[in-house]
């Protein structure tokens, strides 16, 4: 039985041996990167982003446009999923009164008045994906006794607009920022490095003496000035892709030179030269045989670069820059935080820096676990 035994485990290892001997290198990534648990928590997490993203309008509960200057400042309201034993979720009604010191409008929760909160409801139109016209939201509760809205989940801003879907609109412009711009960053360096790489000569002499021009520039003072400089009259649409455009055009550099290095180290490989010699044109020797072994340092390179982009688009909005309303995104939600007492005062005008947070965290995260994987036999 002891022999049998043996024979088997041995039998199983060397099976696992011939597997590992067999398998392609992007197998070889997989099986390494799922045992990296911050990475595919991260990679979970980002997918749920994405995923909101896309279905923004039916997760929200309101049109995130919807001013009401009596529910101005107004805190996140609980959901109390059980009336007694009974499952019923509700929101509790809100008395407000004004305070004589401050003259604000305070609310205060009346528990004797349940506002059922129901799942597929009936709402603001939309349209999903841009395409398909709806009116249909994941949850929402009816109105109040004075006929306003009554469900926040994450509370209001300063003109009464909620929150919450206000950041799921804000996650759709600032986590398609990060894409689009690294994407165009991706063109450019692998574009300009992988021809100063191959061609060599006064072609790479002018390419890097582009890019260390561009790198000794101060990158935020640049990206202000650029900003700036947008007409005011400008749409969102335009104002977003020109944002994407500034925020992508000096972000190439770093991986232009990564590539090019992996160029002049591959140019004179035997798979290159037998391409040159069957007559294969330049450029089809760039993408198709040369860009292509080095795949996985260009994914975790680029998943590293997700985060910046967002941080930047941020930043350059909180500041005024970037995005302006009515465009909605992480940066344009934090504006209203730039005042201290009123951060001291209403806390969870903050939450959109929450979200920055952990999305930040998810790419890096992820960009890690790509990174240790990219070299799955080390």
């Amino acid at each position: 039985m002891a022999q049998s035994s043996d024979r088997s485990e041995s039998e199983h290892l060397s099976e696992i041996t011939d597997q590992i001997y067999i398998a392609s290198q992007w197998q070889l990534m997989w099986w390494r990167f799922k045992k990296h648990r911050l990475a595919v928590a991260g990679g979970i997490v980002l997918l749920a982003f994405y995923f909101a993203s896309a279905i923004c309008p039916f997760l929200a509960t309101y049109d995130p446009h919807d001013i009401d200057a009596e529910l101005s400042l107004l805190s996140p309201r609980k959901i109390h999923l059980f009336d007694g034993w009974k499952p019923s979720p509700h929101v509790y009604g809100l008395s407000g009164v004004r305070d004589k010191i401050t003259y604000k409008r305070v609310y205060t929760e009346d528990p004797s008045i349940k506002i059922p909160v129901h799942f597929f409801v009936t709402g603001y139109d939309y349209k999903l994906f841009g395409l398909i016209p709806m009116n249909r939201h994941l949850i929402g509760a009816e109105p109040g006794v004075d006929g306003r809205r009554s469900l926040f989940i994450l509370g209001t801003d300063l003109q009464g607009r909620d929150l919450y879907s206000r950041i799921l609109y804000g996650t759709r412009i600032s986590m398609s920022i990060g894409l689009i711009g690294v994407t165009l960053a991706l063109i450019f360096g692998i574009g300009l490095g992988g021809i100063s790489g191959f061609y060599g000569g006064l072609t790479d002499s002018v390419i890097q003496r582009t890019i260390e021009v561009v790198r000794s520039i101060p990158t935020i003072p640049l990206w202000m000035g650029l900003a700036a400089a947008l007409p005011r009259d400008w749409t969102v649409i335009q104002v977003y892709f020109a944002i994407t455009l500034i925020l992508s055009i000096f972000s190439w550099t770093e991986l232009a030179r990564v590539v090019r290095g992996r160029f002049l180290s591959l140019r004179e490989e035997d798979f290159v030269m037998a391409a040159e010699l069957s007559g294969a044109p330049r450029l089809r020797i760039i993408f198709r045989h040369m860009v292509p072994s080095f795949y996985s340092h260009i994914i975790a390179a680029s998943t590293l670069a997700v985060p910046e982009m967002i941080i930047s688009e941020t930043a350059l909005s909180f500041l005024g820059l970037g995005l302006r309303p009515p465009a909605i995104s992480f940066g344009v939600l934090l504006q209203a935080a730039q005042n201290v007492q009123t951060i001291a005062i209403y806390p969870w005008i903050m939450l959109p820096a929450v979200f920055v947070i952990v999305a930040v965290l998810a790419f890096n995260f992820l960009g890690d676990g790509l990174r240790d994987a990219a070299d799955p036999y080390g």
